[in-house]
């Protein structure tokens, strides 16, 4: 769900366990999944499967929940520009 907060239960895309995410896409290709950026910048979808072994849900954005993906370019400037830090950086 578009907004939602992870923390990753497993090393994973250059993070160690424990680092945060935010969900910025739901998708449907032949599966459901949902794509999250961490910390580091970097960003992945996952199904559903994944989900439940990789991320822990801890939080819920609602001013990110509005978040519209358009594509990669435009996420890594919205991350650079601090789109996601008060919520990347908050360890729970």
């Amino acid at each position: 769900m578009v907004g939602q907060i992870v923390k990753l239960k497993q090393a994973c895309l250059g993070n160690e366990p424990g680092t945060l995410g935010v969900c910025y896409e739901d998708y449907y290709i032949g599966h459901e999944g949902s794509s999250f950026i961490f910390e580091n910048g970097n960003y992945d979808g996952f199904d559903l499967e994944e989900q439940k072994l990789f991320l822990e849900k801890v939080a819920f954005s609602k001013e990110l929940s509005g978040y519209r993906f358009m594509n990669v370019m435009k996420l890594s400037q919205d991350f650079d520009r601090g789109v996601f830090n008060s919520y990347l950086y908050k360890k729970s």
